[in-house]
């Protein structure tokens, strides 16, 4: 057997399937497809469909740079919330003499960061609905905001109720 021929038979140089996936550690592929019996999906991603209410379909390219928009700005609404409570209402307002306008962190606060929360869940389900490559690992960086901004907007929220 030539060398060719044998890198092919251990998948190294094997065409493409016509749908576009490779299919991993496969000795040989059969007219286009993959003999490997692969789920569409893992059990993690039809949970997360599950839990995010989000039906099979097929993603597209416009669906994925949706949801990197998306993940910008729930991004940047995250960082606004971080930024008006740990710098602007403390520091920045009194410092320009509106003290009065600086006590009311928590009533500028909470709004901001239940907007942010909505675009994070938002933004983890448009990275789902896309199957995005790096979908999982954005759901990461989500929950971990996510799981920040909740835990100010609750500090705001017990602020407001003393």
């Amino acid at each position: 057997m030539s060398a060719s021929s044998e890198a092919t038979r251990h998948g190294v140089n094997a065409p493409t399937p016509a749908n576009g996936v490779r299919c991993p550690g496969v000795a040989t592929r059969v007219a286009g497809t993959c003999p490997v019996a692969r789920e569409a999906e893992g059990r993690l991603d039809r949970l997360a469909r599950r839990v995010l209410r989000i039906p099979a379909a097929s993603a597209t390219s416009e669906q994925q740079q949706d949801a990197e928009r998306l993940f910008s700005v729930a991004m940047i609404l995250s960082g606004l919330r971080c930024t008006l409570s740990y710098v602007i209402i403390p520091f920045l307002l009194p410092a320009l003499g509106l003290g009065a306008v600086a006590g009311l962190g928590p009533e500028i606060g909470i709004p901001v960061g239940v907007l942010a929360l909505i675009f994070d869940v938002r933004g983890i389900r448009r990275f789902h609905r896309a199957q995005h490559r790096w979908r999982w690992q954005m759901t990461v960086i989500y929950l971990a905001v996510i799981g920040l901004v909740s835990y100010l907007v609750i500090q705001d929220v017990v602020a407001l109720v003393r």
